[in-house]
């Protein structure tokens, strides 16, 4: 009876009963979270890959600024004008690229009539090789795998055209972001406070701090690691070019040393492979003018300095530099590169770096009281009295 005001016992309603244990809600919790952050993370690779035409120039601009910047204001402080400072600072970069790039190209050059000479006179010797070899082919049948490998080039001559024609695209392409890539940077090195605190004008005003303290944080790292990673393409550079030299010693002689010391200088900026892809020209030369046992022993000390670099160089001293784990830029450059091929592996280790450093800056509240972090305050004074410090520019 509800008559008294009461509802009798027996109809007072149960108590629900969860039936989802907590465990399992706080991972869906964490999951649908996760989940959220993936997308967005998925969303921006795919704007990037869709622009990366231009978002590669850019970056590429951001590590040549890190470089430039420094230099640049050392001459303003040494009372040069600010227009003389950039303009030594980006031709003095130019002419020493194209110096080097220039310098390769005429030894090449000079050499390749020697060198067509000796790759002919080593395939000669290869066809020898395997009609009295142990392999003991016929010559007939050697002539008709080339013949085969002749049709096949005619017959697929249309595709080889369209290759030429993506590869024109391609050079470009690359002429394109070349230019946007040297216009960035000179702005940068003009007007790159300006630029910085136009973005920050961007953000919530009390997100201003935290931000701007972050980004003064991540472009001091930047700076450390363009400098390690000038030191270790010099140490991959000579440690390829003087094995050349030590085995011409013995060899009679190893031609185009110091073109091929220079090509892995400036493919070791590409970290873990750069220097290995660029030694195999090494090995090449090595085979051609000097055989197969020279060759092996410089495809030997080309895996030796890549070695060192790997897992030596890369991953300790970089690592130490900017303040991430040795197994961290394995795993970016790893990551980089499948995603993105060359520019992820070459890119992947200062993104890593610098998102690691601007991270732990606003996690840890450092903007509250320090809102202009130095090198100090980011890295160990052991770990970087040598590299100068370039949160005073």
């Amino acid at each position: 009876m509800i008559f008294g005001g009461r509802t009798p016992r027996e109809q007072v309603p149960a108590p629900v009963i969860e039936t989802v244990p907590r465990g399992l809600r706080i991972a869906a919790a964490f999951s649908w979270r996760l989940l959220l952050v993936g997308g967005l993370i998925a969303v921006l690779i795919f704007l990037v890959i869709q622009f990366r035409y231009i978002v590669i120039p850019l970056l590429v601009a951001l590590l040549l600024s890190a470089l430039l910047v420094p230099f640049s204001q050392w001459l303003q402080q040494h009372r040069w004008p600010k227009w003389l400072a950039v303009t030594v600072s980006m031709l003095g970069t130019i002419g020493i690229v194209g110096g080097l790039i220039t310098l390769v190209v005429l030894e090449v050059r000079r050499g390749y009539p020697r060198l067509q000479e000796a790759s002919i006179a080593a395939f000669d010797d290869f066809r020898v090789w395997l009609l009295d070899g142990p392999f003991h082919i016929d010559a007939g049948e050697f002539n008709t795998w080339v013949e085969q490998i002749w049709e096949t080039i005619q017959r697929d001559s249309s595709g080889l055209w369209s290759g030429v024609l993506s590869f024109g695209s391609t050079a470009g392409h690359v002429l394109a972001g070349m230019l946007l890539a040297l216009f960035a940077t000179l702005f940068f090195l003009i007007d790159g406070r300006g630029i910085w605190q136009w973005i920050l004008r961007l953000f919530p005003r009390k997100a201003r701090a935290a931000v701007g303290g972050a980004g003064e944080a991540g472009w001091i790292t930047l700076t450390t690691f363009v400098k390690v990673q000038i030191f270790v393409a010099f140490v991959d550079a000579v440690g390829i070019g003087l094995g050349a030299w030590i085995l011409g010693l013995f060899f009679g002689g190893f031609p185009l040393v110091l073109p091929i010391a220079v090509a892995v200088f400036l493919g070791s900026f590409i970290p873990i492979v750069g220097a290995l892809v660029t030694g195999t020209l090494a090995v090449f030369v090595a085979l051609v003018y000097l055989g197969p046992v020279p060759a092996l022993i410089m495809l030997g000390i080309v895996l030796l300095v890549q070695q060192i670099e790997g897992h030596v160089l890369q991953p300790l001293i970089m690592g130490t530099a900017v303040k991430i784990h040795p197994l961290a830029v394995v795993i970016a450059v790893a990551s980089g590169g499948f995603i993105a091929g060359i520019p992820g592996a070459l890119f992947a280790v200062p993104l890593v770096a610098v998102a690691n450093v601007m991270v732990n800056y606003i996690a840890a509240g450092t903007w509250r009281t320090n809102p202009h972090p130095t090198l100090e305050q980011i890295l160990p004074p052991s770990q970087h009295y040598q590299l100068g410090d370039p949160s005073r520019d």
